[in-house]
């Protein structure tokens, strides 16, 4: 297995290429192992009597071998994707102005104070939308 190899097609179907790779010996090219974009119709890219380079890419239970041409391509350039850059926080109120000191982490302490304001805050307007839901909760009967 990962041997690549040249071969013939011989036939063609539906389902993939079937090549001779020595005497005695062929394989299968599966349709999704023909290339690397999507393949609608094999002859579109493969001719019976073209010589085709493979990668044995497996072999089954039957003795079959699976071949595959897409995998003995080159691998394909990667796209050069421009990176955006990184955004600063967003700015919340009450926050101190920024100063180039405070580029990095904020203390455990100021973590802890942010979040027991946002914890106060939810559990408040929980409170507030569950009395207006249930009157009861207020003492009214």
């Amino acid at each position: 297995m990962g041997s690549i190899v040249t071969g013939k097609v011989t036939g063609i179907t539906k389902f993939g290429a079937f090549v001779t790779l020595a005497p005695g010996k062929s394989g299968l090219v599966h349709i999704s192992e023909i290339a690397n974009s999507y393949v609608n119709d094999i002859r579109e890219h493969l001719t019976e009597g073209q010589e085709v380079t493979v990668k044995v890419i497996g072999l089954d239970d039957n003795g079959r071998i699976n071949l595959s041409i897409k995998a003995a391509l080159p691998p394909a350039p990667k796209p050069d994707i421009p990176r955006r850059p990184k955004m600063p926080p967003i700015r919340q109120p009450g926050d101190r102005p920024y100063s180039p000191q405070q580029a990095s982490e904020p203390s455990f302490e100021d973590k802890l104070k942010r979040f027991m304001q946002d914890s106060d805050s939810k559990i408040s307007g929980i409170k507030q939308y569950a009395d207006k839901k249930n009157p009861r909760r207020r003492g009214g009967r």
